[in-house]
């Protein structure tokens, strides 16, 4: 689907905290070389510049739109375009890491083993993915695109489970990896708008749905998943909107 940076950005400050809790979780001194699988418009991947400002950092997305406003932040960043579910590394890395963007790829035993071959002796794998999908926010998306007359232009799109349980990455890494270091985190997101968590998704999972719609359809849908979700987040007294968000993270160090 098309990115639009600007909207996405529009909750930098809640999408940031998870990356910023990821990476104090990194225990590497002095990376050489390291890649970000997803760097989107590239705010994290600056802070990864900015802690090792020695390394060689390689940073992909699929969306050109995004890139180029990475490109607009860093000339010393390699940014590079191409599939994720395609990325076969010519070379390991010390640091292998991702940020909100797997979640978006299928077959994660696949993928995840692709990226342990990507991981040098002594590097790591530094994961964070959403894992929200039971939640309103997408569980209403997920009834609504099911109806009439939405089925059948959306069924085939529709990924309600793309994130594994942490048992299975465990499972997964434990093989490869002396220390596998999984967790779980729910933030509390204080939103502010008329319907902020509808605004939310319409930068993501929403947004791409209505791209697979006819244009005659996409306004009916996006309304009326917006008057759903705004029944399931209601205000506070002080007018803001709790938006409970919880995300995977996983650390794997190599030996």
């Amino acid at each position: 689907m098309p990115w639009n940076p600007q909207t996405y950005e529009a909750f930098a400050d809640h999408r940031m905290r998870p990356a910023i809790d990821l990476l104090g979780r990194i225990a590497l001194e002095a990376p050489t070389r390291i890649v970000d699988l997803g760097c989107g418009s590239g705010g994290v991947t600056l802070l990864l510049a900015q802690r090792w400002p020695g390394a060689r950092i390689v940073a992909f997305d699929n969306s050109a739109e995004m890139l180029s406003s990475a490109r607009a932040r860093s000339t010393t960043i390699e940014w590079q375009q191409t599939d994720l579910a395609a990325w076969r590394p010519s070379q390991r890395f010390d640091l292998v890491f991702s940020n909100a963007a797997l979640h978006w790829l299928d077959d994660h035993p696949a993928l995840f083993s692709r990226l342990a071959d990507a991981v040098a002796g002594g590097g790591i794998l530094a994961v964070q993915m959403p894992s929200n999908f039971s939640a309103p926010s997408h569980a209403l998306m997920h009834a609504l695109a099911l109806e009439p007359p939405y089925r059948e232009h959306l069924e085939r799109a529709l990924r309600p489970a793309p994130v594994l349980e942490a048992r299975d990455y465990h499972a997964l890494l434990a093989s490869r990896f002396p220390r596998v270091d999984i967790w779980f985190t729910e933030y509390l997101q204080v939103l502010r708008g008329d319907n902020p968590v509808a605004d939310w998704t319409r930068s993501t999972w929403l947004g791409g749905l209505l791209e697979l719609l006819p244009a005659q359809l996409r306004e009916p849908f996006e309304a009326d998943y917006r008057r759903q979700v705004l029944g399931a987040y209601p205000k506070c007294a002080d007018g803001s909107t709790l938006f409970p968000f919880r995300r995977l993270f996983l650390v794997a160090t190599a030996a």
